[in-house]
């Protein structure tokens, strides 16, 4: 069965933009960036929130652009192929290879588990996460934490009062004291 991952950069504090909306302390240096481009090739397919999915239009048209480097091109082969879907109740279109799912979360990530296939599906932001979260639909969290406060704004972590036990899998350090943790949902805890 397919694992649902939710992965996010997000701050010392716990927050994926700050209180003004803002996300700029996010921006990955070559090292990180090179490791965004690793972790999206074991995407089989990834659900956005109406946000998420507006920012990363920018990587439609984006091939476009003669002045990006080679990493961003490479990004750009990667995600434009690969299969999205938005869930929004106000996006009346979508472009790309993505398709629009208006509910019924819980549904669809049943309905891609049980469809042959690789590759993980991936949640991308915080309020779809939220809602995959209290249905004990997240298998993995991975977090990309940036060494900053921001003092509020969208939190990373769901605020449901539940208790869910994680394993340690894997951490990474990296040169701009980024830090990559990866937490494994442990099922079998005791309660």
């Amino acid at each position: 069965m397919r694992d649902v991952t939710y992965a996010m950069s997000v701050s010392l504090d716990g927050y994926i933009v700050g209180p003004d909306g803002s996300f700029d302390w996010t921006v990955p240096d070559d090292e990180v960036f090179r490791f965004w481009i690793d972790e999206i090739r074991d995407v089989g397919v990834h659900l956005l929130g109406r946000r998420l999915y507006e920012t990363m239009l920018y990587w439609e048209t984006a091939d476009q652009d003669p002045s990006l480097d080679d990493a961003q091109r490479e990004w750009i082969s990667l995600w434009n192929p690969l299969p999205k879907v938005v869930f929004s109740t106000t996006l009346s279109e979508v472009q790309g290879n993505a398709r629009l799912l208006s509910g019924g979360l819980a549904e669809e990530i049943e309905r891609l588990r049980a469809e042959p296939g690789d590759g993980d599906i991936a949640i991308g932001g915080a309020t779809l996460a939220d809602e995959a979260a209290a249905s004990g639909l997240i298998d993995e969290y991975r977090v990309m934490v940036y060494p900053v406060l921001v003092g509020g704004g969208t939190p990373y972590f769901p605020r449901h009062e539940r208790r869910v036990d994680l394993e340690l899998v894997e951490t990474r350090t990296f040169n701009s004291k980024v830090v990559y943790l990866r937490y494994r949902v442990d099922r079998q805890a005791v309660r």
